[in-house]
C-alpha cells in the first residue's frame, strides 16, 4: 500500500510539473512579447527620440524590444530583420535606411506572418500597403510646407533660399523638399539658389552652408533644413561667418532647436513628435497582436514651432 501511495504521488507531481511548464509556454501574454527594432542609424538623435518613447510604451505592456543599428546600410538592415525572423520575434518595426528598397524586408516578413510596423519613413509613398504591415508617421510634405509659408511671413516675397536636404533615398527628405518647393514656387521673386544633400548630418549641414556663404555672399537670406541636425550646422557656419542676417528653420523639434527659436537664433522649427511615433508603433503592435481592427496607417500631425509658441514646446 506504501508503494502504491508513493507512485501516486509521483505521478500528481509530474503531471503538476508538467501542466506548469505548458503554462509558462502559451504565446501571447505580454511577458512573453519580445519586438525587433531595425532602426537606420542610432547616430540621428531624433531616431532616439522615437527608441526611447517605443521602449517606453513596450515596458507598459511587458514587452521587450531587441535594437539592431543599421548604421544607415541597407544591406545590413536587411540582414538584421533576417535575424529577427529566424529568432521567432512577436512584430518587427523598421525604420527604413533607403524607403525605396524595402521591398525585401516586407516580403521576407509577411511570409513569415509577423507584424510589421514602418516608423518615421514611409516606404510605400501613396501606394498601397500590405495585409500585415503599418506605417506610423508625419505626412513629411506638410513640415516643407510649413517652412515655406513662414518664410515668405518672415522675409516677403523675394529673396535667395538655399535647402539642405536629408539623404535622397528617404521620403521625408523628397517629401519636404517638394513641400519647400510647393510654396516658394508661387512667388517669382523668390529663387532658390541651391539644394544639396547634408545626409541629416550636421557637420555636413555646417560645411555645405560654409560653401554656400564662399559662393552667393549676401545673395544667401534664408536657409531651409529638412531636420533639425543640418539646420544647427548651418548655424554654426553663419556664426563663424559673423552672419546674423540669414533665416534658418529646421524640422523635429529636438532640445537645441527648441532652444534656439526661444533664443532668437533659429526663426522656426516643426515637430515631428517622437512620442506619437514611437508609442504609436508600438500601440499598432499590441493590436495587432491582440487581433484588434485597425487603420492601416496611424498619421501623427507636424506642428510648427515659432518664437510665438515655442513656450509651449520648452
Amino acid at each position: 500500500m506504501k508503494k502504491f501511495l508513493a507512485l501516486m504521488l509521483v505521478l500528481m507531481l509530474v503531471a503538476t510539473g508538467c501542466s506548469g511548464d505548458k503554462k509558462t509556454e502559451v504565446a501571447g501574454s505580454d511577458g512573453d512579447i519580445k519586438i525587433g527594432y531595425a532602426i537606420n542609424n542610432m547616430n540621428d538623435t531624433f531616431q532616439t527620440y522615437i527608441v526611447d518613447a517605443a521602449k517606453e510604451k513596450a515596458d507598459e505592456y511587458g514587452y521587450s524590444i531587441d535594437i539592431q543599428d543599421a548604421q544607415e546600410d541597407v544591406i545590413k538592415q536587411q540582414d538584421q530583420v533576417n535575424a529577427m525572423i529566424e529568432q521567432g520575434v512577436d512584430a518587427i518595426i523598421v525604420v527604413p535606411v533607403d524607403t525605396s528598397a524595402m521591398d525585401p524586408i516586407t516580403k521576407a516578413v509577411t511570409e513569415a506572418g509577423i507584424p510589421l510596423v514602418y516608423v518615421n519613413r514611409n516606404p510605400f509613398g501613396e501606394g498601397d500597403i500590405p495585409e500585415g504591415v503599418f506605417y506610423v508617421g508625419s505626412q513629411e510634405i506638410v513640415a516643407g510646407q510649413f517652412q515655406g509659408e513662414y518664410l515668405i511671413k518672415l522675409m516677403g516675397e523675394e529673396g535667395g533660399v538655399a535647402i539642405l536636404m536629408g539623404i535622397l533615398s528617404n521620403e521625408g527628405a523628397v517629401k519636404r523638399t517638394e513641400g519647400n518647393e510647393e510654396i516658394l514656387s508661387q512667388y517669382p521673386g523668390i529663387k532658390i539658389l541651391a539644394k544639396e544633400s547634408g545626409n541629416w548630418q550636421k557637420d555636413q549641414g555646417m560645411d555645405i552652408t560654409e560653401n554656400w556663404l564662399t559662393a552667393y555672399g549676401d545673395e544667401l537670406n534664408a536657409i531651409l533644413a529638412n531636420n533639425d541636425e543640418m539646420a544647427l550646422g548651418a548655424l554654426n557656419a553663419l556664426e563663424t561667418a559673423g552672419r546674423n542676417d540669414v533665416i534658418v528653420m529646421g524640422i523635429d523639434a529636438i532640445p537645441d532647436a527648441v532652444k534656439l527659436v526661444a533664443e532668437g537664433k533659429m526663426a522656426a522649427t516643426v515637430l515631428q513628435d517622437a512620442d506619437g511615433q514611437g508609442h504609436g508603433a508600438v500601440e499598432v503592435v499590441h493590436n495587432a497582436l491582440e487581433g484588434n481592427e485597425q487603420d492601416s496607417i496611424r498619421w501623427i500631425d507636424f506642428v510648427l514651432i515659432t518664437p510665438e509658441n515655442v513656450a509651449d514646446f520648452q
